[in-house]
């Protein structure tokens, strides 16, 4: 209770007799007899005859009188009546009411009273909110030490797990890749026991394995082991040595690692003769070759600079920086198709090959990073690059967007055979990242209400957001359309004149089940990231608990079909019961899903987009300026 104000009850009960209601023969009575002159003249016998007279003469005429006006239709009305009414009766010749009560105000707390039921509502609101947003992260974070236990316990040391096989897998080159991936989501979920034991695996032995192992994949490497170092490192507070986490090494270890690792991978830059590295590195003999076809994937060239530009900023050696945004400004010049691009490029020759052109596997990331290195290093001429990524999305709309029918689902399909070939109704499920790097182009990772108040949205913009959100709810579909409320890896859609055929996703209530067509090399699930990150970027921009919502039934789904004793497995058809699981946990699902499903169900400070750009495996590094949030 708050100290009361100078304000006492005999006030309250004072002013709440002002709104009693009160007799109107006693007002008048009062009225009458207090008057001086009134007394007076009642006083005097004629006068009070006369008062008496005048009113029953009034009572009269009020009670009888009316007058006769001929209506437009010949029937006399009563001025000032309803229609077989008097003034002063109703039809049946009861008195009305013509004085109005005055009106029931509500009694007047006292402030001490009005404090007492200020928390009642407040404390009332805190139990009729909804879902517990914050048991529901705390889910997810059992659900990483879950997965993170098995890992330790049956594969420490290999890149991935076998969680039926209870043993290790090396199939990124044997750094260590689950470790290096998950340990900035164990920062960010304060998973201290995580962090510990990760951080002293890095600290003792991934020195000696990247000068002594073999071929990695460039991309790869880079995405998830030194995106994940460079991560770490800032969390850890490595940028300001009086915020460093006393959990794990020194953050001086990671950046050590990833320096040490990028200078091994900087051959494949600086080997090829043109600004397209190969896209294998030997790592023991600092040597590099192109895949066995001789060609480059479009997304893995060009989804390199956000780590490589980072680096560069930490240690203040530009050469990181310098060659791989030769690979951007070498695609800004080559030839496109209403700014899309194939997803080949030959590192020989610099050139695109091929005409497939697809925003899912080897194109993706090359449009994400567009926006995002342009946002990682806002203030510097990088213009081209939002200027690529503007009229990439305005291809996207005009050349790859469809509906399905019958029930009108918004995708984005393919062009196998260029731009003038036959459009095919195929969406990877890679493709939902866009919706998430569709809202953060729009926006700035702004919150949308912010942005519109300050009228930062143009037209473009708004229909970039909108797409967003058509596609987020497809790609949602492509779960709650499966016998297990999972999503394949690929999915076909009907769409008018072309139907595909075929099975669809087993769940025969789902609205969606003749729209999305699921072939059976498709069905499998890999525990893939990309809806739930972009519910994430949507959730954050737009405020809309629909996608927590999404993500949540996401996540359960997750854990009834693919938890297992010793961490979670990939599944190899999604469309029948019981499930059938494939005998492998990947990287991303740590570094990933169940990071992006952690941040959904959180705060909104805890790794703001206006301030923090991920890298395509989720690994959050500082806009440039923001290096001390944390």
């Amino acid at each position: 209770m708050s100290k009361s104000l100078p304000y006492s009850m005999k006030d309250v009960h004072y002013d709440n007799a002002k709104f009693r209601q009160r007799s109107l023969i006693k007002v008048i009575t009062q009225n009458f007899l207090t008057s001086n002159v009134q007394r007076e003249c009642i006083k005097c016998s004629t006068g009070r005859f006369l008062v008496l007279l005048m009113i029953f003469g009034v009572a009269y005429l009020m009670l009888t009188h009316t007058s006769d006006i001929p209506s437009s239709d010949g029937i006399a009305k009563n001025v000032g009546t309803e229609e077989g009414k008097s003034f002063f009766t109703d039809g049946k010749g009861r008195f009305r009411k013509f004085w109005r009560k005055p009106p029931r105000l509500p009694p007047q707390l006292s402030p001490d009273e009005i404090v007492a039921r200020n928390n009642s509502i407040h404390n009332s609101d805190k139990t009729d909110s909804g879902p517990d947003w914050k048991a529901r992260q705390q889910r997810v974070k059992e659900a990483f030490m879950h997965a993170w236990s098995g890992y330790r316990n049956s594969a420490m040391g290999y890149d991935e797990l076998m969680p039926l096989s209870h043993r290790g897998i090396d199939g990124l080159g044997g750094l260590g890749a689950t470790i290096v991936d998950a340990l900035d989501t164990a920062m960010i979920m304060g998973v201290d026991e995580a962090v510990h034991e990760a951080g002293s695996w890095i600290e003792k032995h991934l020195p000696e394995r990247i000068d002594g192992k073999g071929q990695v994949n460039l991309f790869e490497t880079t995405i998830r082991v030194l995106g994940g170092l460079l991560s770490a490192y800032h969390l850890s507070g490595g940028e300001h040595a009086g915020n460093a986490s006393t959990k794990g090494p020194k953050p001086v270890v990671y950046l050590e690692n990833a320096k040490n690792l990028a200078d091994h991978l900087l051959i494949a830059f600086t080997s090829s003769p043109s600004a397209i590295p190969f896209s294998d590195v030997v790592l023991r003999d600092r040597a590099a070759h192109p895949a066995p076809d001789g060609l480059s994937s479009t997304a893995e060239a060009s989804s390199l600079q956000l780590e490589f530009n980072y680096l560069s900023s930490l240690t203040g050696d530009p050469k990181y920086a310098a060659e791989t945004m030769k690979v951007l400004e070498h695609m800004k010049t080559l030839p496109k198709v209403k700014g899309l691009v194939p997803i080949y490029i030959n590192p020989h020759s610099g050139e695109f090959r091929g005409e497939n052109i697809r925003l899912g596997s080897r194109g993706d990331s090359y449009y994400e990073y567009l926006i995002k290195v342009w946002l990682q290093n806002q203030g510097s001429d990088l213009t081209y690059l939002h200027d690529m990524y503007k009229e990439s999305m305005k291809g996207v709309k005009e050349l790859l967007v469809r509906k399905s029918v019958p029930n009108g689902l918004v995708f984005v399909g393919e062009l196998p055979y260029g731009h003038q070939g036959a459009f095919s109704p195929k969406m990877d499920h890679l493709v939902c990242f866009l919706p998430g790097t569709l809202a953060l182009g729009a926006t700035k990772g702004i919150a949308k209400e912010k942005a519109m108040r300050e009228n930062l949205l143009n037209f473009e913009d708004l229909e970039n957001l909108k797409l967003a959100e058509d596609l987020a709810k497809t790609c949602f579909e492509m779960y709650s359309v499966t016998s297990k409320g999972l999503a394949p890896e690929i999915a076909y859609f009907n769409m008018e004149g072309h139907s595909e055929g075929g099975p669809g996703g087993g769940n025969k209530n789902s609205k969606y089940v003749n729209d999305i067509i699921i072939k059976p090399a498709d069905r499998h699930n890999l525990l893939r990231p990309e809806t739930v990150e972009s519910l994430f970027y949507l959730f954050r921009i737009t405020e809309d608990l629909k996608y927590r919502e999404w993500g949540w039934e996401i996540f359960e789904a997750f854990e009834k079909y693919t938890k297992v004793d010793s961490g979670y497995t990939s599944l190899d058809d999604v469309t029948v019961l019981p499930p059938q699981r494939r005998d492998k946990m990947e990287t991303f699902f740590l570094g990933e899903t169940l990071k992006y499903l952690y941040l959904l169900f959180g705060d909104r400070d805890v790794i703001p987009l206006d301030e923090y750009v991920f890298n395509t495996e989720a690994h959050p590094f500082p806009i440039r300026g923001n290096a001390g949030t944390k």
